[in-house]
């Protein structure tokens, strides 16, 4: 048993469904797969499909295997959903949370839980969890190996610390921008190939909301002992989240950072704890500004400055109101939570149909822990924006909300 009463098999956590921080029926209403026109029917009718005709076409997997990932594929375009078969130490909550959706079409249920579902699932029909050639191993290694390149996020990193300017406000904010533009590069929904030349004052305009300032001040008014930095995606994204951290260490606006990462393949991208080391090695092999980043990161975590950590709840259909009681008190115990990307924005408020005029104050008063969220719009849900913007921002973008174009960076700095 744990210390908070969970149980262990072959050592490992089973997780739980926690009681709920707030009151889960005065949320509004939950996105779903099954409304038409939507980015959660599209994402299923359209995308989920694809993803794993990508999966399976960069893999050599063998014939077992392609037919599962076949079967998954069929079910969800054409099937009901079925529970998970393989005996793991997480089926009983997977069993538990998905209940209600079993025997449905995946065109009806509530779109984030069938998305976490989902990649659960990839992880049952490749065999991740099972003894054999396949145990272990990531099945989107190779679509994220692209981002590694010497040409790809190492270069761009590259020119971005050639940039920065020597005014330590200023060269917040660019690394703060460059952090938030970098969740464009989301491998399962890739929208900066289609943004790219856009000039930076355009850029700026694309920020609806921007605590970035007020960020500024929070950092310079107390001493931020330790900051914790909730990721999102590898590649781009990863390695301007860790040129932010390194300038808030080597400025002493932090006196140790601790990325939270996720400890299994989810969601194409998302980075795991093996990651943090690919993209240390990928700086190694760009130019003198990347080396010289990847050489402080490894000094800091040789120092104990920055650390590495992953929980069960990451990967999980849980929502940020549904932590479980240590995670809750490793968040509380921060001075600041930095969380990265859109689903993690969307798990913060229930991934649900907030009016865009909602107070994020509000909406995120139960999170433990003063936070800044930094998101590329990817998912029709946002919270406060002024009255009238989502009206004109739909008139002359009919697209805004799932596009990438626009992005936030929302604090509850209290």
């Amino acid at each position: 048993m744990t210390k908070d009463g969970r149980r262990r098999v072959n050592n490992m956590v089973v997780p739980v469904v926690p009681p709920s921080l707030i009151d889960p029926e005065a949320l509004p209403p939950p996105l779903m797969t099954s409304e038409l026109g939507s980015f959660a029917y599209n994402t299923f009718k359209v995308r989920i499909p694809r993803i794993i005709d990508d999966i399976v076409a960069h893999n050599a997997f063998s014939e077992e295997i392609r037919q599962a990932m076949a079967e998954l594929r069929s079910e969800i375009t054409e099937g009901t959903i079925r529970p998970l078969r393989e005996s793991t130490p997480d089926k009983p909550f997977w069993d538990q949370v998905s209940r209600p959706y079993f025997g449905r079409s995946w065109l009806e249920v509530p779109w984030y839980w069938a998305e976490a579902y989902f990649y659960r699932r990839v992880l049952e029909a490749t065999r991740y969890f099972q003894p054999g050639p396949w145990h272990g191993v990531d099945p989107y290694a190779t679509i994220k190996g692209t981002e590694w390149r010497p040409d790809a996020a190492p270069r761009m990193i590259d020119r971005l610390l050639r940039s920065l300017s020597d005014d330590p406000e200023t060269r917040f904010r660019q690394l703060l921008y460059a952090s938030l533009w970098g969740n464009r590069v989301d491998l399962s929904y890739n929208v900066a190939a289609h943004l790219a030349g856009t000039e930076a004052e355009d850029e700026l305009s694309n920020i609806l909301v921007d605590d970035g300032e007020a960020a500024w001040r929070y950092l310079q008014d107390r001493s931020c002992g330790r900051i914790i930095l909730i990721h999102d995606n590898a590649g781009t994204e990863l390695l301007a989240d860790l040129a932010l951290v390194d300038f808030l260490l080597c400025e002493e606006l932090a006196s140790q950072v601790d990325l939270h990462l996720k400890a299994q393949p989810f969601f194409v991208s998302d980075a795991m704890l093996a990651d943090v080391e690919v993209g240390i090695e990928a700086l190694a092999r760009g130019d003198e500004a990347a080396r010289q980043l990847g050489e402080r990161l490894r000094g800091h975590l040789a120092g104990g400055r920055l650390r590495l950590y992953t929980h069960w709840f990451y990967t999980t259909s849980l929502f940020y109101f549904q932590l479980p009681d240590d995670l809750r008190a490793i968040l509380a115990s921060a001075d600041w939570v930095i969380l990265k990307g859109d689903v993690n924005y969307r798990r913060l408020l229930g991934d649900a149909h907030w009016p865009p005029t909602s107070s994020f104050e509000r909406a995120t008063a139960y999170f433990p822990a003063p936070l800044l969220t930094l998101r590329t719009l990817k998912s029709e849900l946002i919270v406060g924006l002024a009255p009238g913007e989502a009206e004109r921002l739909s008139q002359e973008d009919p697209t805004w909300m799932v596009n990438g174009r626009r992005g936030v960076i929302q604090g509850r700095l209290t």
